[in-house]
């Protein structure tokens, strides 16, 4: 059986429910078989795969969870909110957590890089941190409307950002220096951005429900333009080996396309597949081969 014959086969494993709110981030977590998410409830909550019953409480924020970043060799967390706060949540000690009042509106995006994270937020500007810290270093107002997605290609040493403004930005790495933009990219927001496993190419997703693909250069083009959904592209997500790519809508519904052609492999909905029931808001696709996603229905669905 061809891995596309396989790929069509992708089903409802297990859904993960407790959240008294739509839930905004799914995230891997260290320890291999689990994830994290993050809610409008406030809550971050540990799963494990395989006792899917057995949420966790871990962290608790006074608003709802926009963004989470698990900070690599911490037992520290990046977490969002709606209001523009950051919060600094020590696992150990989740009761020390530190929140800082930075974006003056929602943190849509956090994105780590080495010793840095760095936040997007609904202020449209990008903020750089001390990790270890958690010191703000730099800001730089890239757009007067809101970064919705952040995404990093370390062969590029680049960031690719989404935002509202229907722009895509290319920023150096290194000092954030603007290297290139891609004005309307699309007919309204750009509300998420990913390199593809080579970083040839980006791709992105936006409120005007289309999914295109970018080929980098000096000069990025679109070679794909499709009409995914039929409203917006919440979130991209691609398989571990890069052959898939997963989108996320407002309209209920995941779709999973092969990326050598862009063909569509398999619509995951309510009647067929018994999957949400309300938008669809973040991804997952773990290295183990399973598909996360969350919802405002409150639930995840882990698809296999």
């Amino acid at each position: 059986m061809d891995k596309a014959a396989v790929m069509n086969q992708l089903k409802k494993k297990v859904q993960l429910t407790g959240h008294n709110g739509s839930i905004f981030s799914v995230i891997a977590d260290q320890q291999a078989g689990h994830i994290l998410s993050g809610a409008g409830d406030g809550w971050v909550v540990r799963w494990s795969l395989a006792e899917p019953d057995l949420g966790k409480l871990i962290a608790k924020v006074e608003t709802q969870i926009f963004s989470m970043c698990l900070l690599a060799g911490q037992n520290r967390m990046v977490v969002g909110n709606m209001n523009g706060g950051v919060h600094w949540v020590d696992l150990d000690a989740p009761d020390n957590t530190r929140n800082i009042a930075h974006h003056q509106k929602g943190v849509y995006a956090i994105h780590q890089i080495g010793d840095h994270v760095l936040t997007g937020g609904g202020d449209g500007i990008i903020t750089r941190w001390d990790s270890l810290s958690g010191k703000s270093l730099e800001s730089l107002q890239l757009s007067t409307s809101a970064i919705r997605g952040i995404d990093f290609s370390p062969q590029r040493n680049e960031l690719a950002i989404g935002a509202s403004d229907h722009s895509i930005y290319f920023l150096d790495a290194t000092d954030l220096s603007l290297k290139r933009s891609i004005p309307k990219a699309h007919d309204s927001s750009v509300f998420c951005v990913r390199y593809s496993t080579d970083d040839q190419y980006l791709y992105s997703g936006g409120r005007d429900a289309q999914l295109k693909v970018w080929e980098l250069g000096t000069s990025p083009k679109a070679v794909v333009e499709k009409a995914a959904h039929w409203y917006t592209i919440n979130d991209l997500a691609l398989s571990p080996d890069g052959a898939y790519l997963a989108t996320g809508s407002r309209d209920k519904t995941l779709r999973i396309w092969r990326t050598s052609d862009f063909q569509l492999v398999k619509a995951l909905e309510v009647v067929r597949d018994q999957g949400h029931v309300n938008s669809v808001n973040s991804l997952l696709w773990l290295p183990s081969g399973e598909l996360i996603s969350a919802s405002d229905d409150r639930r995840l669905i882990v698809w296999q």
